[in-house]
């Protein structure tokens, strides 16, 4: 992971790419949530709740650019294979790719796993 990003943005950055991977994951389970209810079969629903769970990585910042790579597919696939409106899903799907080449920040699970070490020699 540390070989994707250079560095794990942190200060004013590290806060819009928190609030930005917060927001999309609300609108996940926003639709997510929607699909499920207004679904009578399994499989129309599938596809959201796929999505759900790329947010609910993307949320806590965990393997961000498989969880936005991912996250772009399904969206895509929504898009285009349902019916309704597919702006908001093409909207999510270019989040999810901002997302993945950007990097998690350094409020994220990635930035605590992957990000880089300080080692202290004692003296």
């Amino acid at each position: 992971m540390q070989r994707l990003f250079s560095t794990f943005a942190d200060g004013w950055p590290g806060l819009g790419l928190l609030l930005q991977r917060t927001l999309v994951a609300i609108a996940l389970f926003h639709y997510a949530i929607v699909s499920v209810r207004a679904s009578t079969e399994f499989a129309t629903a599938l596809p959201q709740m796929i999505g759900a769970g790329a947010g609910l990585l993307l949320l806590i910042g965990l393997w961000t650019p498989l969880a936005g790579m991912f996250l772009a597919l399904i969206e895509l696939w929504i898009a285009f294979a349902h019916s309704g409106d597919p702006w908001i899903s093409i909207i999510l799907a270019a989040l999810g790719i901002t997302l993945a080449m950007i990097g998690p920040g350094a409020w994220s699970i990635d930035a605590r796993l992957f990000g880089r070490k300080h080692i202290a020699v004692g003296d």
